[in-house]
């Protein structure tokens, strides 16, 4: 069953569309179940009736033209039950229907699953037979399975038909592709797509106008492969017999000009650059050997899979010149970096998409520190199609829209430039305090990273600086930059801010934020070797930074060092032990500088529990409620199948929030805190009623907040939390939060879905 599982899926897979998806898999089902009919129903989502889309058994002639509403025949019945309805004598069910034309009235036993993506019902698979028979529990479970494997590739390859509908008929197919919202925003502009280097899957498919450059490109890059095969061959010569070195002569010949090399020319001269050639041609013959029964010749596949990379690695070198970006780019990855963020030059860079990943993503938070619309976890988005195609971007709500039809782009441009001119009102408040209307003073911080951080977070009137990520530096290098290379950098950051405050978090590793020289491979990276963890585990890390942060700090006196995911009191005691270590090492030195205040991150639920005793060991806290709620909730914040249940308005999360700042005061340290809860108006609301004593947040988000705050005052914000806090669930909360913005004049700051 596996076997025959994992053949299909395979070959649906490298389906060129929707249509050709579903016939693959009502020939292929009907096979493996040696039925008589197998039918896929899908849903239009213009008229919610339930179309016959490819069939093996009933009259072809009714494909695209029998329907059934919902609830309507049994196919209906499946829909609306949202699970599987299987009859030995389908005519005696009263919810029965016979169609006219399609051929149905012969069979007689009928089973139908659901195919369900992202609790929304795609459609229905069915089979019959002309005998009466019930079908047994194996043949369910089967029916089933296939249709819960198969819901992410037929939604998949209904927005990759709807491309190939527009490369053959010039006319594209307005799609929304959904995902979650990465970072607020609207966007319109040209995709550009990036790929991770050598991956014959991710590779986008492009026309050229140059095909004698590809194909001199493509015959320099297999004389460069057959040379590197030829070399190693020649260096283990005397270590293998003649048998073994056929090995390589079998190698060599998959690259001949009669082999696979052909297939590839034929498509770049048809006018496909010489890459996506490469890996159109190299995926099919990988599929062709995948699907193969004999053990043998299956593994040729990785054979094939290991040429086309060695040659694609040889043509991505060859491209490797700037890439010429567009004004209003959109850049799209299967999974988006912090240095792809880097090579675009800011003033063209418009938006983000990436396939993986969720809205705490590492690059979604730095897509909002520099105020890029941005959408993650678009798992259905075909994007090594998209390149050099218009979208439209909504990071309000985690949807992308393909070939937007003129009215709904005029609708996004209308929501585009209602933000761009609240931008402009907004920018009155840069000067002013953040004061509620009863006189309650609350500091404004921002969260930096990137040195082009700095310049609009003073513009924007940031009154220090809450969580410096000191990883991002890290990130953008190849190697571990020195102490020296390092005071630089923070005392870059220390100048600017001086004397306002600067928060530096020690280096922040492991979860999603992976070095590419210190790769950390875990099955469970979130509860895995990060944050403290690593760097108490490497103190030669841990002190070089510590020193270089204390260096820089010489002089100016504004560095505060915060320590990040700390879980228990012998890990608070051994870092704090270790920066004053460093501190003792500087001034003998001869480096005259002072012990700055060390802080906690609160990012943990322990930490939480053991708020008050962590309080008396440090001079501030600060909670990273963005792992909070991602530990609280039990959500990993890179997944986008659970993307969902990630609320930062949870219950739960507001009670934790609310114990923390009570233990501040409690134990008379200030408690501030730099999530993303931060940077939300109605949140903000909150956390000022809770008492926390600093809200650090993106720079674009400042000027929102102040202005959410100057319109209430502490007595009613406060009588607002003791409401929330009697709520049962995020929804409940959150419609709550939006009805009080409204009430207050700040509709502005709600974004519903554009239609």
């Amino acid at each position: 069953m596996l076997d025959t599982l994992r053949d299909i899926i395979q070959e649906v897979n490298a389906a060129e569309g929707l249509g050709d998806a579903l016939q693959i898999i009502v020939r292929r089902v009907r096979d493996a179940m040696a039925t008589e009919m197998c039918s896929v129903y899908m849903r239009d989502p213009s008229s919610g009736r339930y179309v016959l889309c490819a069939t093996e058994g009933l009259n072809a002639d009714e494909v695209g033209r029998a329907s059934l509403a919902a609830g309507e025949g049994l196919v209906g019945l499946v829909a609306e039950r949202e699970e599987p309805v299987n009859l030995e004598d389908a005519e005696n069910h009263p919810s029965f229907q016979l169609l006219p034309g399609i051929g149905e009235e012969r069979y007689h036993a009928f089973l139908g699953v659901p195919i369900i993506h992202q609790r929304e019902v795609l459609g229905v698979l069915v089979v019959q037979q002309v005998h009466q028979r019930r079908f047994d529990e194996s043949d369910e479970a089967f029916l089933v399975t296939m249709s819960a494997q198969l819901a992410g590739v037929i939604a998949h390859a209904q927005v990759s038909g709807a491309l190939q509908q527009e490369a053959v008929t010039g006319r594209g197919v307005p799609t929304k592709v959904t995902g979650v919202p990465g970072a607020p925003g609207i966007a319109i502009g040209t995709a550009v797509v990036v790929s991770m280097s050598a991956d014959l899957y991710a590779v986008p498919q492009r026309e050229t106008q140059d095909r004698r450059g590809e194909l001199r490109a493509f015959r320099e890059a297999l004389g460069a492969v057959r040379r590197d095969i030829e070399a190693v061959a020649d260096s283990l010569g005397n270590q293998l017999d003649a048998e073994d070195r056929a090995l390589f002569d079998v190698y060599l010949g998959i690259l001949d000009d009669s082999s696979i090399g052909r297939e590839v020319v034929g498509l770049i001269k048809a006018g496909q650059w010489a890459q996506g050639a490469l890996s159109q041609v190299m995926l099919a013959h990988i599929r062709h050997f995948e699907r193969m029964e004999h053990s043998y010749l299956k593994e040729r596949a990785v054979d094939v899979k290991d040429l086309g990379s060695r040659v694609l690695a040889y043509l991505q070198a060859s491209t490797a010149e700037e890439r010429d970006y567009p004004d209003q780019t959109i850049l799209v990855g299967e999974e988006l970096t912090a240095s792809s963020l880097g090579e675009i030059p800011r003033d063209r860079l418009a938006g983000l998409i990436s396939v993986r990943g969720s809205g705490n993503s590492h690059v979604a938070i730095l897509a909002r520190a520099m105020g890029v619309p941005t959408v993650m976890g678009a798992v259905d988005l075909p994007y090594t199609r998209l390149q050099d195609r218009e979208l439209i971007i909504d990071g309000y709500n985690g949807t992308v829209h393909l070939n937007p039809l003129p009215e709904l782009k005029r609708r996004f441009q209308q929501v585009l430039d209602e933000d761009r001119a609240l931008s402009r009102d907004l920018e009155s408040l840069r000067d002013e305090p953040c004061v509620t209307l009863d006189g309650h003073r609350m500091p404004l911080w921002v969260n930096t990273g990137l040195m082009e951080d700095v310049a609009r977070s003073l513009e924007l009137g940031a009154e220090g600086v809450g969580l410096y990520r000191t990883e991002v530096p890290f990130l953008l290098r190849d190697r571990f930059p020195s102490e020296e290379e390092q005071r630089r950098i923070y005392r870059s950051q220390l100048e600017a801010f001086a004397p306002k405050p600067v928060t530096m978090r020690t280096l922040d590793i492991g979860g999603d934020k992976a070095l590419p020289y210190f790769p950390i491979e875990e099955d469970n990276p979130f509860l895995g070797w990060r944050g403290i963890r690593v760097t108490l585990d490497h103190p030669e890390i841990f002190l070089a930074q510590i020193r270089a942060m204390m260096k820089a700090d010489a002089g100016l006196g504004n560095l505060r060092i915060m320590l990040p995911m700390v879980c228990n009191i012998p890990e608070l005691d051994e870092a704090i032990e270790l920066i004053r270590r460093g501190h003792r090492e500087l001034l003998q030195e001869g480096v005259a500088t002072a012990l700055p205040p060390i802080g906690v991150m609160v990012e943990v639920p322990s930490a939480v529990y053991q708020a008050r005793a962590m309080a008396r060991r440090v001079d501030f806290m600060s909670v990273g409620s963005n792992d909070l709620t991602q530990y609280l909730l039990a959500v990993d914040r890179n997944n986008a199948r659970v993307a969902d249940l990630y609320h930062a308005l949870h219950p739960a999360v507001l009670q934790a929030l609310a114990d923390v700042a009570a233990a501040g005061r409690t134990e008379a340290v200030p408690v501030g805190i730099c999530g993303e809860l931060a940077g939300d108006p109605a949140g903000a609301v909150l956390l000022l009623a809770m008492g926390y004593d600093i809200l650090s947040m993106n720079a674009t988000s400042l000027s929102k907040v102040k202005k959410a705050l100057r319109n209430v005052n502490i007595a009613e914000a406060r009588a607002l939390l003791v409401e929330v806090m009697a709520l049962d669930s995020a929804a409940t909360v959150h419609a709550r939060m939006e009805r009080f913005l409204v009430e207050h004049g700040m509709e502005k700051f709600i974004h519903n879905p554009v239609i």
